[in-house]
Formats: C-alpha cells, sequence, structure tokens
C-alpha cells in the first residue's frame, strides 16, 4: 500500500511506521466523498498485511484537517421534509449514510496496531472525529479544537460525543458541543485531549515519530494486546476486563518473544521480533 497513490492522502513507511498524511491541503484537509471510503480501505489493508506497527496521522499545510466537505452533505441526501414524498424511506437513508461514515474511524480503534495523531492548525468538526478515535493525540502551539457542527445547526453525529466523553471531563465536552467555541492546544494539553504540545509542527513530527518508532520495537502481539485490552476495559465492567485479559494471555502469551525482549536488555540491542501475521483472505 505505501507508494500506490491514494487520492486525498500520501503515504510513507519507514522501521514499521506508517505515517498517513491527509493530502487536500489547498481546502484545509477537508474531507470529500472519496476521503470516506479511501482511509478506512487504506487502514484495512495495513491491518490485514500485519507488517505496520504503529500508524501516524497528521495534516499536510496549514491545518490538520477543516472537517467534512459539504460535498459529503449533498452525496449523503438529506431526510425529506415533512410532508414530502415517503420522509420515512428519505430519514432511513441518511440513517445508514451516518453509520458508514461512522465506520470510517472505528476502523481506527480496531485495528492491531497503535495510531497516533499530530495536530497543527484547524481540528474541526469530522476532524474531532478522527482524532477521538485515535489512541494519542500530540498538537503543535497552533492548534485549536472544535466542535463545529453545532454552529452550522446540527448535532455531531460521527463519533465526537461517544468517545469525547471518555477522554476529556464531560463538563468540557458540553460547553464545546453546545457553544461551538475553539479550544486551544494547552487548554486541550491541561485537560487530557492532547498529551503534549510542541512549538512548531516541525516539532511535533519529529517527536511524533520518535515515539511510534519506539512503539514499533515493541512486540507486535503485546501492543496489540495491551490495545485490544484497553478497549475491551473501556467498554466493560472491572470484572469482565480481569477475566478477559486472563484468557487473552492464556492463549496469546509468548515465552519466546518475552526470552528475546530480555536478552537484547541485557546486550542493550533492539529486539529481533516477529510482525504480527497476515490476516486470511476474505476476513
Amino acid at each position: 500500500m505505501p507508494g500506490v497513490p491514494v487520492s486525498g492522502l500520501k503515504l510513507e513507511r519507514s522501521d514499521g511506521v506508517l505515517h498517513l498524511t491527509l493530502n487536500r491541503p489547498e481546502v484545509g484537509n477537508a474531507m470529500d466523498p472519496g476521503f470516506w471510503s479511501n482511509l478506512p480501505r487504506v487502514v484495512r489493508d495495513l491491518d490485514a498485511g500485519g507488517g505496520v506497527r504503529c500508524l501516524v496521522i497528521s495534516g499536510e499545510g496549514k491545518h490538520f484537517s477543516t472537517g467534512m466537505d459539504l460535498k459529503v452533505f449533498a452525496s449523503a441526501g438529506a431526510p425529506a421534509p415533512r410532508g414530502g414524498p415517503d420522509p420515512a424511506i428519505s430519514a432511513e437513508a441518511f440513517r445508514a449514510q451516518v453509520l458508514r461514515l461512522q465506520e470510517t474511524f472505528t476502523c481506527l480503534e480496531q485495528a492491531r496496531f497503535p495510531v497516533l495523531a499530530a495536530v497543527h492548525g484547524a481540528c474541526v468538526g469530522a476532524g474531532v472525529d478522527l482524532i477521538s478515535a485515535c489512541d494519542v493525540r500530540y498538537a503543535a502551539s497552533d492548534a485549536f479544537f472544535q466542535v463545529q457542527e453545532i454552529n452550522i445547526g446540527m448535532t455531531a453525529d460521527v463519533g465526537t460525543f461517544p468517545r469525547l466523553c471518555r477522554l476529556i471531563p464531560e463538563g468540557w465536552v458540553r460547553e464545546l458541543a453546545y457553544t461551538g467555541r475553539r479550544l486551544d492546544a494547552r487548554t486541550a494539553e491541561r485537560i487530557g485531549l492532547v498529551n503534549a504540545v510542541f512549538d512548531s509542527r516541525e516539532a511535533l513530527l519529529e517527536q511524533v515519530m520518535a515515539t511510534a518508532r519506539g512503539i514499533a520495537a515493541k512486540a507486535p502481539l503485546a501492543i496489540w494486546g495491551s490495545k485490544r485490552m484497553m478497549n475491551y476495559a473501556r467498554d466493560h465492567s472491572t470484572a469482565d476486563a480481569l477475566d478477559y485479559v486472563a484468557t487473552w494471555n492464556a492463549a496469546m502469551f509468548s515465552p519466546e518473544q518475552m526470552a528475546e525482549s530480555f536478552r537484547a536488555q541485557q546486550e542493550k540491542r533492539p529486539p529481533e521480533l516477529p510482525d504480527l501475521k497476515p490476516a486470511p483472505e476474505g476476513l
């Protein structure tokens, strides 16, 4: 997949890290209709291949993303006005389209590798949906975040609320959702939306890529297990999560990889650990 042109996306791979750049800078990396099929296709192909150990997502140009391109709203087909022909059928079709859009970012949570977001400039509307589905977020000092949907008379529906309410205090989510105001990078760091803020986009990418390479040097199976456990624990009771991790380790624990990790530490060298196996075709 890396090296293969994908409309609106730039892909660069090195040392097990895939850097995916939103690449429509002339329109602030607005997410056009093609984006909503291209991104999940790329992520699922990378996940199925098993060779990527960490994914970094950033934006080209002045902004990370100004959100959903208005062309997507036109292609979705808004529900017919009350009194029009079969408004319920039109509404059902619109709901199906929204569910499809939601899957675009759900694939980031489901991927077997961590996903790191490097945000600079505007991160607006669907941009917030995207980063909320990532494992970790970092920002440049010029970054700002905005639940833009309220400013155009709609409720954010592609993933902001279910995820953002688990990432930052609910009062902050409500304020952002009701007012549509901007959240600056330093405040985002203070309330836990981003892990760190850097002085420039260049410094941001340098540090995030270094973090990604550090993740890629660890055992991919243990990294995937850690991500899977955290996602599961988020959505289940403590008792269920404890039972699940016990079952996972009973099946997935690798004495060979642990022994190699210990040897590498003692010999002061990077461990030699296998990639995850490709997923069987058709699954």
